[in-house]
């Protein structure tokens, strides 16, 4: 205590303790030593004991440079008194205060200061390296720096400033097949586009196959602009860097998207191959009466139609012009060559009949028969072979062939107070068909004796009871009679035809072909020779006279609103038949043919009287059908002859006219619908026959 002063420490004990002006950093040399001398030590540690743990030598610690003083004698060597008081230890160069120096943050473990430090290193704290040194100037990495930062800003006001104008709105240069939407929102591109392209969507498109050309309507077809599919092909929101690029420096032409329709596409491309198919035609050879004829091949062609519905969906809005679609050639199996070598062989197939035994059995395949039922056709190979229809030949033969006890017998009805009754029909016996047409083209391709054994196998009927009774057969629909005028020959063969198709079925859906059914007319079968129409005259023919039945029945059907597949009116007018409605019938042609089109069986009963010949057909009544005809017209007169000799045959005159049928269909009393059917009648000769002299004309 000096002058009184308090005992009491200051506040702050270090704040009174004044720090070295210059103080060593560690590991520096003190510069009071010599030059290569170690530092000198302020203590003595034990061996192996480093100061530093105390801190680095030179450096204000809490007891000083020196060591530990204690208080009252506590704790190492004492260092000489100081002024501040009795037990603090010495810290700092002599002549300093005698106060402890600040306590030092702690510290970790000191690294060793690399003496040779890098380039740009600062060294130990409080030195501050100088040029000499290495460190560089930076002057120039702050320029190179500002350049970038120049640089990258110029760059991004580049981007943004046009992608901010762009934004939201379609890039410029984008365009719809030359329609410009560049800068419009899409609401406005959407309007612009449906406004400049629906007069080309709703054009017609032209279509081309075959070498020729069609027309098809792309709304029919499924086909649809779809404006928003087209527009969502461009970006209109924020536009990345290389949007914005391509949009300064280029354009985008978008094709125009399309909506199709898959069924009316189908539609429309079935309707095309309609028009653009062609069925090949395979060579073959048929018979115009018993001539051979041949039928030349033709390449076909078809129309590939998904690859078609493909091209048009694509064609679509493009390039104007027609759409080439892709048709397939289909070639025929046989040349013409073949074809003509194959006609010369079918009239060596034709020189004669051909007798089909059975034990004590015969019938006779007559050469009108043989032309009736043979064609020739190619195989797979490319030759061209006889084929028979069998089934059809013998229709009329079995009769001569299988006993009538062992045939099989079809259903039918009777008719019993009015109403339709079920005759119920069994197997039995028949011509194995399918070996008659084997064994057939066999004898026809190779020649040689025209003899055929016939074998037999069991028959099944072409309807079973059941499915007769489901038939709805139930009521008459329809009637008609025709009357004899003359000649016992032509009653016999109306009666014989009336007999063979009485309670014949015509099943839904079925045509009724009557030369097909009956085949040629026979005596094996009760036919007869008697008068019929050919070129102009009357000549006498087996089973002449059976137009009137055809007649009678084309009048059935005609009543009964059946389909009429194929008439011939007689080449002039026969006044005892229906100006209009009558038919005509030959073998092998001309045929008379219907189509039963309803849902309903049809049934034929045929009755005749010493007076005419009935036709009445059994169904389910669909139609009233009437009748109603023209008056006649562009009336031509016939011409008067007289002839002579054993073959003539008195004709009646008649003058030739035309007129029209009208058939009317009504249900409950209201018309459906009608058709009409025109009829040209030549004038019948007035022939006159007389015993020797000279014929005359007049």
């Amino acid at each position: 205590m000096r002058n009184g002063a308090s005992t009491d420490p200051p506040t702050d004990p270090f704040s009174a303790v004044p720090l070295p002006s210059h103080p060593v950093p560690p590991g520096a040399r003190d510069p009071s030593q010599p030059p290569g001398s170690r530092p000198k030590s302020r203590s003595k540690l034990p061996p192996g004991v480093s100061p530093d743990i105390f801190g680095p030598t030179g450096s204000p610690g809490l007891f000083g440079a020196g060591g530990m003083g204690g208080v009252g004698g506590a704790g190492g060597q004492q260092g000489p008194a100081s002024p501040g008081g009795p037990g603090l230890g010495a810290s700092g160069p002599p002549g300093s205060p005698g106060l402890p120096p600040p306590t030092p943050k702690p510290e970790p473990w000191r690294v060793a200061t690399p003496q040779n430090p890098a380039p740009g290193d600062a060294g130990p704290p409080g030195r501050r390296p100088s040029r000499a040194e290495g460190t560089p100037s930076r002057r120039g990495g702050r320029g190179l720096l500002l350049a970038l930062v120049l640089l990258l800003v110029l760059g991004g006001l580049a981007y943004v400033v046009p992608a901010i104008v762009m934004a939201g709105k379609m890039l410029p240069g984008t365009s719809v097949r030359g329609v410009d939407i560049g800068g419009l929102t899409a609401t406005e591109a959407a309007d612009r586009l449906r406004d400049k392209l629906a007069a080309p969507a709703g054009s017609p498109m032209t279509v081309r196959a075959a070498g020729k050309e069609y027309t098809l309507d792309p709304e029919e077809a499924g086909l649809e602009f779809d404006v928003v599919a087209t527009i969502d092909q461009a970006p209109s929101d924020f536009p990345s860097p290389g949007e914005v690029w391509r949009a300064l420096t280029g354009t985008n032409d978008l094709g125009p998207r399309i909506s199709v329709d898959p069924e009316l596409m189908k539609t429309a491309v079935r309707g095309l191959a309609k028009k653009i198919d062609l069925r090949v035609r395979d060579g073959a050879v048929t018979f115009k009466d018993t001539r051979p004829v041949a039928v030349a091949p033709r390449d076909g062609r078809r129309l590939e139609q998904k690859a078609a519905a493909d091209a048009i969906a694509k064609a679509f809005l493009g390039a104007p012009g027609a759409v080439d679609l892709p048709v397939s050639v289909i070639k025929p199996r046989a040349t013409p060559e073949t074809v003509e070598k194959a006609t010369t062989e079918a009239a060596k197939a034709l020189s004669g009949p051909v007798t089909l035994v059975r034990g004590d059995r015969r019938a006779q395949l007559t050469v009108g028969t043989l032309a009736a039922h043979l064609t020739y056709e190619p195989d797979d190979t490319g030759e061209m072979r006889p084929v028979f229809d069998a089934k059809g030949a013998v229709v009329d033969l079995e009769n001569g062939l299988v006993d009538p006890g062992e045939a099989p017998k079809e259903p039918t009805f009777e008719i019993v107070g009015d109403r339709p009754k079920l005759v119920s029909g069994r197997k039995g016996q028949g011509v194995d068909t399918e070996k008659l047409a084997a064994d057939m083209a066999a004898l026809l391709a190779k020649g040689g004796e025209r003899t055929v054994q016939v074998t037999l196998t069991t028959v099944e009927p072409r309807l079973t009871n059941a499915q007769a009774r489901a038939l709805g057969i139930k009521e008459k629909i329809s009637e008609f009679t025709t009357p004899y005028v003359c000649c016992p020959p032509r009653v016999t063969n109306i009666r014989t035809l009336a007999r063979i198709l009485d309670g014949h079925i015509v099943k839904p859906g079925e045509t009724f072909s009557l030369n097909g059914v009956i085949g040629e007319r026979d005596t094996a079968r009760g036919f007869v020779p008697a008068p019929m129409i050919q070129g102009g005259r009357l000549v006498d023919s087996v089973g002449g006279g059976i137009s009137q039945f055809v007649t009678t029945m084309y009048n059935a059907v005609f009543f009964g609103g059946l389909e009429d597949v194929q008439h011939v009116p007689h080449e002039f007018y026969i006044s005892r038949y229906p100006a209009g409605r009558e038919s005509t019938v030959s073998w092998p042609e001309p045929d008379f043919r219907w189509r039963n089109d309803s849902r309903y069986g049809v049934l034929v009963k045929t009755s005749y009287t010493n007076g005419g010949v009935t036709v009445a057909f059994w169904s389910t009544k669909r139609y009233d059908v009437e009748s109603i005809s023209s008056e006649r017209y562009n009336v031509t007169p016939f011409r008067s002859v007289t002839e002579s000799g054993p073959k003539c045959i008195p004709m009646e005159g008649q003058q030739g006219f035309t007129i029209d049928v009208w058939r009317i269909f009504k249900q409950d009393g209201e018309e459906l619908k009608r058709t009409k059917q025109t009829t040209i009648y030549r004038p019948e000769l007035n022939l006159k026959c007389i015993t020797g002299g000279t014929p005359q004309t007049e």
